[in-house]
C-alpha cells in the first residue's frame, strides 16, 4: 500500500463515519427544539438553544470514534507491516502460577495494602519479570486484542489494546491483564504488546495527566504504553502520524461546512478557517 493509497483509505474510514453521524443527527435522531423547550424550560430560558443542539451532536460524534480509531490502525498496519486485523483471537498456554501472579499484581494495584497509606506505583518491567518467574501446569488461554499487526517481511507480531485518549479505570485494568497474559504465553504468540492511545490531549507524553489509567500504568515511563505519534509510528512506520493528519485535514473543511449549513442551519462564520488539525 502506497502513502497515497493509505491516505485514501484513512479518508474512506473517516468519511464513512461522518456520513453515518450526519445521517443520524439530521434524519434518524434530530435535535427537536420544541421538545427540548418543553422538557427543560429553565435551560431554554437561560441558554441559547444552539448550545444544546451542539451538545446533541457531540454525544453522537464521540462514541463512533472508538471503532474508527481501530479501523484507522488497521489501515496503518497494512501500510507499515503488511497485515492488520481487528479483534484478533490469540490462543496460547500460560503456566498456572503466572496466572496467579497476574491476579496478584492487579489486586495490589487496585487495593490499598493494610500497611500502605498509598497504592503502589505501577512498574511494567518489574511486574512482568515477577510474573514470568511463575511455573506450573500450562493452562489454555485465549486473549482477544483490539488490533493485531504482523510484518510480512520479518514475521514480527504486534498486539495493541487501543483505547480512547481518556480511558476509564476498568478498561485499562482489562487491557493490562490481556497484555500480561500475552507476554506470559509459552511458547510466545506475539513479539510485543502495547496499551495505546491514538492521541494525547495533554500534548507531550510527560504531561499526560488523566488519572484513571495511571492506576494501572506509569503513563510516562512504561514501555508497554504508546501515546499519539508513538503508536502510529510503531504500527505504520515513520511518517504515519503526519500522513494521518494530512488525510484528515483534506476532508475536514467539507464536513465542517456541512455541519454548519445542514445541522446548525447557519452559514460558516466569515473569515473562519475551516482547516483541521
Amino acid at each position: 500500500m502506497s502513502q497515497e493509497t493509505m491516505k485514501l483509505s484513512i479518508q474512506s474510514v473517516i468519511s464513512e463515519m461522518m456520513d453515518r453521524i450526519l445521517d443520524r443527527v439530521l434524519y434518524q435522531d434530530p435535535f427537536l427544539a420544541d421538545e427540548f423547550r418543553a422538557k427543560k424550560p429553565l435551560y431554554a430560558a437561560l441558554v441559547p438553544t444552539e448550545i444544546f443542539k451542539g451538545s446533541h451532536f457531540e454525544r453522537r460524534f464521540v462514541t463512533p470514534f472508538g471503532s474508527a480509531w481501530e479501523k484507522l490502525a488497521v489501515v496503518a498496519a497494512k501500510e507499515g507491516m503488511g497485515h492488520g486485523e481487528l479483534q484478533k483471537h490469540i490462543h496460547g498456554f500460560v503456566k498456572q502460577e503466572r496466572l496467579v501472579r497476574i491476579a496478584e499484581v492487579l489486586n495490589r494495584l487496585e487495593h490499598r495494602g493494610r500497611k500502605r497509606k498509598h497504592r503502589i506505583t505501577p512498574d511494567w518491567d518489574e511486574e512482568l519479570a515477577y510474573i514470568l518467574q511463575g511455573q506450573g501446569e500450562k493452562i489454555p488461554v485465549t486473549v482477544v486484542v483490539d488490533v493485531y499487526a504482523k510484518d510480512i517481511a520479518t514475521g514480527e507480531r504486534l498486539a495493541f489494546e487501543l483505547k480512547a485518549p481518556l480511558p476509564n479505570s476498568d478498561q485499562t485494568k482489562v487491557s493490562k491483564e490481556k497484555l500480561f497474559k500475552l507476554y506470559s504465553m509459552d511458547p510466545p504468540q506475539i513479539d510485543s504488546g502495547y496499551y495505546a492511545l491514538p492521541y494525547n490531549p495533554y500534548g507531550k507524553r510527560e504531561d499526560y495527566a488523566w488519572s484513571f489509567p495511571a492506576r494501572w500504568f506509569n503513563m510516562q515511563e512504561d514501555k508497554a504504553v504508546l501515546i499519539g505519534d508513538e503508536f502510529w509510528e510503531r504500527i505504520g512506520g515513520i511518517g504515519t502520524y503526519r500522513a494521518f493528519i494530512e488525510a484528515v485535514n483534506e476532508i475536514g473543511p467539507e464536513y465542517k461546512e456541512r455541519i454548519y449549513r445542514e445541522y446548525l442551519g447557519i452559514e460558516p462564520p466569515t473569515g473562519l478557517s475551516l482547516g483541521g488539525l
